[in-house]
């Protein structure tokens, strides 16, 4: 395990990371003041799993979190790992007789809207969450709170050339459809049963133009209202969601 513990806080980072690899928390820092049904309940938990407790104040929990949104409960954890690469998660989805289901972020750059799509993703069963290095958010803290839970169970792969990885996973017979509010077709026009990469960019920017140029097809979500377009994170929801009712 890594010698440099981080940091994962709110009750359902911790909950989750107490469910799927309990050895690696070091500690669990809870805030001393708070004794409602929920703090003893998620406390009972963390002593039957043999997590080490220590009681804090808020001030202590803000300083090591560096918010004061961390609802009393702040843990220090070694890194879990993860699949090492795009080719390790699809080799696992082909072993196990699925289909893959992909996220893939261009120019998300907010750690709110990362976690918030990570948690889209868990909720929907995608296989994986991609990103570039270059135009991204890494996992931080953050991400991982308002994540709650997800940035522990999705993998989150960050590669060098998007375009590449792209062009790479069509080789592999994955239809790379990108969102963009100018095309014509709408995600409900397609067939999303196969393997499927569904590309979406920040909200307002969008994609990059070598990325949507890079998609096998350009679709769009449509919009009744006066607000021409969705944060990523809801928009990532329809696609995904879309795509889990048509696979049933």
């Amino acid at each position: 395990m890594s010698s440099a513990p981080k940091i994962l806080f709110g009750f359902h980072a911790v909950t989750v990371r107490l469910k799927t690899a309990p050895a690696s928390i070091v500690e669990i820092h809870v805030d001393a003041t708070r004794r409602d049904q929920r703090m003893r309940q998620f406390v009972e938990r963390a002593q039957a799993a043999g997590a080490k407790m220590v009681d804090s104040d808020d001030d202590r929990l803000k300083a090591m979190c560096g918010t004061h949104r961390h609802q009393g409960v702040v843990a220090r954890v070694h890194a879990v790992a993860q699949l090492h690469s795009l080719d390790d998660v699809l080799d696992g989805v082909d072993a196990g007789g699925d289909k893959p289901l992909l996220l893939v972020l261009d120019g998300v750059t907010d750690p709110h809207n990362l976690g918030a799509c990570l948690r889209v993703a868990d909720g929907a069963g995608a296989h994986a969450v991609v990103a570039p290095k270059d135009h991204a958010v890494g996992l931080n803290a953050t991400v991982a709170k308002v994540a709650s839970g997800a940035a522990e169970t999705v993998p989150y792969l960050m590669v060098t050339n998007l375009a590449r990885t792209l062009n790479e996973l069509k080789e592999r017979d994955i239809w790379v459809i990108g969102t963009s509010d100018q095309a014509e077709k709408s995600i409900y026009d397609l067939d999303l049963k196969g393997p499927v990469a569904l590309v979406l960019g920040a909200e307002g920017e969008g994609m990059r133009q070598l990325t949507a140029k890079t998609c096998d097809e350009l679709v769009r979500i449509p919009m009744k209202g006066a607000v021409e377009s969705l944060n990523v994170s809801v928009a990532a929801g329809v696609c995904l969601f879309e795509a889990l009712r048509q696979r049933g």
